[in-house]
């Protein structure tokens, strides 16, 4: 069963979910800058360095969402479905980037404490701008699950994160703001660099587990085995089922057995059911099954493997 195209109302999705972050990136930049510029605050300046980096991970997630959707060609005979896996990784390695530059600002200020002026107004707008993040990060996160996009998730998990972050400053400038303790302004701001910093690594983390080929979750390895049992009548063994994930989509393999007097017309039928079957279970599975005759049903898989998984039909 070969890899099908990207359907092209769920491109669209993905791209004007990428547009519309791209958007809103740029005003809570905006709104952020202008709190920093307004207050004097080194930690709503880390913040404001931080929404920086979430407009340049989504003009990359745009990027690399057009690209995984283009359809498989000779080079790329499996299609494009890692671009998103690249992106991610390139969104922690920006993510890192921005959390060392936030921790250089910081331990400039705790050197030199910054004069911290009109702070209810700084504070208002970086409020303001955090409110929206808040709001948009949900629906990132919500439609990346729903619509399998591991580009879009990430965004959604950052922006939370972003969220996050934005609160310990607040919290942090406020405090400097009401006790004249200005050192507190970039102490905060070193907290938020090492928050920022973890999220770098868990994006980047996740996006190399997918890259190096790792097993769906157990979840869909369930809904493999249970569909693939359900259809398969008529063949006696299903034997070294693997998947690996890529992207949106999910690449399963496995061998079929079926009785030595059997039709290739036959078994072709029993393949076309489980494919179909699996087709309605897991949209964005791609299963390739070997047929085999019981006589030469091996003991291991054929790189001796053998923990692979075994379905007895």
């Amino acid at each position: 069963m070969s890899p099908l195209p990207t359907p092209p109302d769920h491109a669209s999705r993905l791209n004007r979910l990428a547009v519309i972050s791209i958007l809103v990136g740029l005003l809570v930049l905006a709104l952020k800058l202008l709190a920093w510029w307004v207050s004097g605050s080194i930690a709503l300046l880390s913040d404001g360095l931080e929404s920086l980096v979430n407009v340049a991970t989504a003009v990359t997630t745009l990027m690399a969402l057009r690209y995984a959707a283009r359809p498989v060609d000779h080079n790329h005979t499996y299609g494009h479905h890692k671009a998103e896996l690249l992106s991610s990784a390139l969104e922690g390695v920006l993510i890192v980037a921005a959390a060392l530059l936030i921790l250089h600002q910081a331990l400039t200020g705790l050197r030199t404490p910054p004069e911290l002026v009109a702070g209810p107004l700084g504070l208002g707008i970086n409020i303001a701008a955090s409110v929206l993040n808040a709001v948009w990060g949900c629906i990132l996160l919500r439609e990346g699950r729903r619509l399998l996009s591991p580009a879009i998730e990430a965004d959604g998990h950052h922006l939370l994160s972003d969220v996050i972050s934005s609160a310990g400053v607040l919290l942090g400038t406020a405090a400097a703001m009401a006790t004249g303790w200005t050192i507190l302004d970039p102490a905060t701001a070193a907290l938020v660099a090492l928050h920022v910093l973890a999220t770098g690594l868990r994006v980047l983390w996740s996006a190399g587990r997918e890259l190096m080929d790792e097993a769906p979750p157990p979840e869909t390895m369930e809904v493999l085995h249970r569909t693939i049992a359900r259809t398969a009548l008529g063949a006696t063994e299903i034997h070294d089922l693997r998947a690996r994930k890529a992207g949106r989509s999910v690449f399963a393999e496995c061998h079929l057995v079926v009785p030595a007097g059997m039709t290739v017309d036959a078994a072709h039928r029993i393949c076309d059911r489980i494919e179909a079957a699996i087709a309605g279970a897991l949209p964005g599975c791609h299963l390739t099954i070997h047929v085999e005759p019981a006589e030469s049903q091996p003991a291991t898989s054929a790189d001796g493997d053998s923990n692979l998984i075994r379905i007895v039909i």
